[in-house]
């Protein structure tokens, strides 16, 4: 008799993690650096190196895997992943691949009496929310990465700071939202970001982007910068619909509907202030990377 997981352990595993130690050190990490980020000695590292563990032909040509090994190696190697979101990429791609798939084919061979009843069952649900939430902290890792890069970014930091915050599908809350805690601020010209992202942090730009959602706008993220009438007439001539809504609101998500009522497809708003109350534009986009795509089209 022989499991399933004995197929991933002896077969699967061996192959995927010399690929991926392979992948990082092509990526300039060093040995104790490959070591590190996938949870193994230099020793193993150093045999997965010298191919002095067998690996599994089939495994190692799936299209799949290889695509998988490169988005991690690329998210480990940068930064823009964190070892959890890794395990779970990794622990989702097993479960599809036992359930009638590649490993549930390798079991059926070494186990022939399970011919046609392999991979029935499936332990792991690929829209878990621990995958959700581990995607939406890539994606904003990815984004302050890109801001952060952007020459020019500084420039378009209000004195309030930005926040770049992007939420769950189903989000209905600030709790929903991962943003930056403690915002982002210009220090001397440079982009300054305190700290890795987090769920919860970001109570006013969460709150604009948690109103136009609750007015029918598809919006998964939202970025904040200064307001001036040539930044707003730039990202006009970029193409995005703008919106002004009123500064002076008593109810945030009443202001932000008026303001949709009229420009239903608006994709930037703003307000110019008012006393005590700053003017800010708000980017708003598919996700974290695309706010910071459009915010680096501005610097």
């Amino acid at each position: 008799m022989r499991f399933a997981e004995e197929i991933v352990v002896d077969e699967f595993l061996p192959t995927f993690r010399s690929m991926l130690a392979e992948d990082l050190r092509e990526r300039g990490l060093t040995q104790s650096e490959v070591a590190d980020a996938l949870g193994i000695s230099q020793s193993a590292v150093s045999k997965y190196a010298h191919g002095d563990v067998a690996q599994n032909a089939r495994i190692r040509e799936d299209e799949r895997i290889v695509r998988l090994v490169d988005e991690i190696g690329e998210g480990l190697a940068t930064g823009s992943m964190s070892r959890v979101q890794a395990l779970v990429e990794v622990e989702v791609l097993i479960r599809r691949l036992e359930d009638h798939d590649l490993i549930s084919q390798l079991h059926e061979e070494r186990m022939p009496e399970l011919k046609g009843h392999g991979g029935d069952f499936n332990v792991h649900d690929p829209n878990d929310e621990l995958r959700a939430t581990e995607r939406v902290l890539s994606s904003v890792r990815r984004g302050l990465r890109a801001v952060e890069q952007a020459g020019g970014f500084a420039s378009l930091i209000p004195a309030v700071g930005s926040n770049l915050c992007e939420c769950l599908p189903g989000a209905d809350g600030i709790d929903d939202v991962a943003g930056v805690p403690g915002r982002i601020f210009d220090v001397k010209g440079r982009a300054t970001i305190p700290a890795e992202p987090e769920f919860s942090v970001s109570e006013h730009v969460a709150s604009i982007l948690l109103a136009v959602r609750s007015h029918g706008v598809d919006a998964r993220a939202a970025l904040n910068v200064r307001y001036d009438p040539d930044i707003v007439a730039r990202l006009e001539d970029l193409g995005y619909e703008t919106a002004e809504f009123d500064a002076k609101y008593d109810n945030l998500s009443e202001a932000v509907g008026a303001a949709l009522d009229e420009t239903p497809d608006a994709t930037v708003l703003y307000h110019t202030g008012g006393y005590g109350i700053e003017p800010i534009t708000y980017i708003l986009a598919d996700s974290a990377e695309d706010a910071a795509e459009i915010a680096r089209k501005l610097a």
